[in-house]
């Protein structure tokens, strides 16, 4: 038997891979509530009527860097040796990788119900890379280059943290205030969870408002429903630097056969970020925007897209 597990800052989701493309008994716990991995772990062979003899292999995706045998999750304090939790759980393979390897791990798997388009079709070209980036707890970027020979690799990294740029003085005001407050300024200290909030902050600091809303998801529902000025340009805001943040990956990578927006907060949000700035923004790259127009941007809308790639995790060699 094969356990997956996706893990994120804030939910260890788990399931039993049951056939391509198939999970059963996928359940979510709170990380906040188990000391370690392996304690979450044994709540869900508990939960789901599992023996531990019983599962032979276990993949992993987790939100951190992966490059040694020692994994620390970036936002939150779980940390582990890979080859003491495979002793300590007595699993034949134990593969870990980064969340958002997962998800590169899984684009060639979707199918067209998994994705939504937005803006205009494009003209992708499958002979290059496809990105992917999420914003979630935090920001993961990944993508998937051909390897050529029929298939592709992930490439691993931490662009999450990379730094966020201005596009309009608007941007520039409130990256100036939020560098008062943290330094250096990365993408993820906007486009995250938490992201939300500093945007807010920083907003209503500007302009002498109110704080009103401190939380991620009053402020989402606040600009969805229009009762709140400072949350409706959050969320504008939000989805425009998200589009820079997009565009840069795309050009960075040459990703012509797409870039897909993974993530908890997106889908969530998916008429508001339709009619949003995020297209014009992925476009707007001066003497590059004809060549932006014909790369593809879709958001995912599959519920478990990380298992997908964990299942192509375990067919491969390479982890």
């Amino acid at each position: 038997m094969d356990i997956l597990a996706d893990i994120g800052a804030t939910n260890a989701r788990f399931g039993v891979q049951a056939g391509p493309g198939k999970v059963d008994r996928s359940h979510i716990f709170k990380c906040e509530d188990y000391e370690t991995f392996q304690d979450a772990y044994r709540a869900y062979l508990i939960h789901a009527g599992i023996a531990q003899s019983e599962v032979k292999r276990a993949a992993l995706a987790i939100a951190g860097p992966v490059t040694s045998d020692h994994i620390r999750m970036t936002n939150h304090p779980w940390l582990f040796s890979r080859k003491a939790v495979q002793k300590e759980l007595k699993l034949e393979r134990f593969v870990v990788i980064n969340d958002f390897t997962a998800v590169a791990l899984s684009l060639t798997e979707l199918k067209e119900e998994d994705t939504v388009l937005i803006g205009e079709r494009g003209r992708p070209n499958p002979d290059f890379p496809i990105a992917v980036l999420g914003p979630g707890t935090g920001l993961g970027v990944s993508a998937l280059v051909p390897d050529g020979r029929g298939g592709h690799v992930p490439l691993p990294g931490e662009g999450g943290h990379v730094t966020m740029p201005a596009y309009t003085d608007r941007e520039a005001e409130i990256l100036h205030v939020m560098r008062e407050w943290f330094g250096h300024v990365s993408a993820e200290r906007i486009l995250c969870g938490t992201g939300l909030v500093n945007l807010y902050r920083a907003i209503a600091t500007i302009d002498h408002k109110e704080l009103r809303q401190l939380k991620p998801e009053n402020i989402t529902k606040a600009a969805l429903d229009g009762s709140d000025d400072v949350a409706v340009e959050t969320l504008m805001v939000f989805c425009a630097m998200l589009g820079t943040v997009a565009g840069n990956l795309a050009l960075t990578t040459w990703s012509r056969a797409g870039v897909y927006i993974a993530g908890g907060i997106v889908p969530q949000i998916l008429p508001f970020f339709k009619r949003s700035p995020f297209r014009d923004r992925f476009r707007a790259k001066g003497r590059f925007e004809n060549h932006m127009s014909a790369i593809p941007t879709h958001v995912i809308t599959h519920p478990l897209v990380a298992f997908l790639g964990l299942e192509a995790s375990l067919k491969c060699d390479r982890y």
